[in-house]
């Protein structure tokens, strides 16, 4: 079992600045997932809020009491309260939370979106099954992942296992992003690997080709799995975002 205890796995917030990240995990991980992209963006003058989502950082179990709208809804908030009180805000996600970012993008103010990881579309194949197959399959057991042992191991806190149940929520959110990618006007910068063996390559692209955004960019790693803001190339995320959000201020 995970220790979310640990200080690394806790929400954080970095508030000095005059340009606000809001960073977002994924699907069963932790604020420890986003914890090195939020250090390294303050070094370079960000203001940096990680939060915790719904149903994560407790139990597995904990996770089948959260719905999409729930993590949502956690993302607007903390989104407006920064907005409060910066005058840039810049929404910002892994995986999921990469998704979660685009719904914020779509549906409320952002100076600009980051998405890291996001998926239009995934290896897995049994997405639209998890409601017919959650009575007899409750809980997934993550597989091994020799690829997880490049990913730093003090920073790597998240569920090994999730309720079926939260995989339709998931669903929910990729399609929901997907869907409504023409609302995001906001400058945006879409980040992934080619060692990402969960999220299909053309993921970046349909992004891109689906936003009405003038300000857009792509930032390739080359060989960070899934994960990608805790492996030997989190710097490559850092600097690539430090640089596109201060280009996009500037024009904007």
């Amino acid at each position: 079992m995970q220790d979310f205890s640990l200080p690394q796995a806790q929400p954080f917030f970095f508030p000095e600045g005059e340009h606000a990240v809001l960073l977002i995990h994924g699907f069963t991980g932790s604020p420890s997932h986003m914890r090195l992209v939020g250090e390294g963006l303050r070094e370079r003058g960000f203001a940096v809020k990680g939060i915790l989502l719904p149903g994560h950082g407790e139990t597995p179990e904990a996770m089948g009491n959260a719905a999409w709208q729930d993590w949502l809804l956690a993302c607007r908030e903390a989104a407006k309260e920064l907005r409060q009180d910066y005058k840039h805000v810049t929404v910002a996600g892994l995986s999921m939370g990469g998704c979660l970012a685009l719904m914020l993008a779509e549906q409320m103010e952002a100076d600009a979106c980051v998405t890291i990881a996001a998926p239009m579309k995934t290896t897995a194949r049994f997405r639209s099954l998890a409601p017919l197959a959650a009575p007899f399959h409750p809980m997934i057991h993550k597989q091994a992942d020799g690829a997880r042992n490049t990913l730093n191991p003090d920073y790597d806190i998240g569920y090994d296992s999730y309720p079926m149940t939260a995989v339709h929520h998931l669903s929910v959110i990729m399609s929901r992003a997907r869907k409504n990618l023409i609302q995001i006007h906001c400058p945006i910068l879409v980040i992934q690997s080619r060692g990402d063996r969960t999220v299909t390559p053309d993921s970046p692209q349909i992004i891109l080709d689906g936003v009405s955004s003038m300000i857009k960019a792509q930032l390739w790693l080359d060989s960070a799995p899934h994960v990608c803001t805790i492996s030997p190339e989190y710097g490559k995320i850092v600097e690539g975002m430090a640089e596109f959000l201060g280009k996009a201020e500037k024009k904007g």
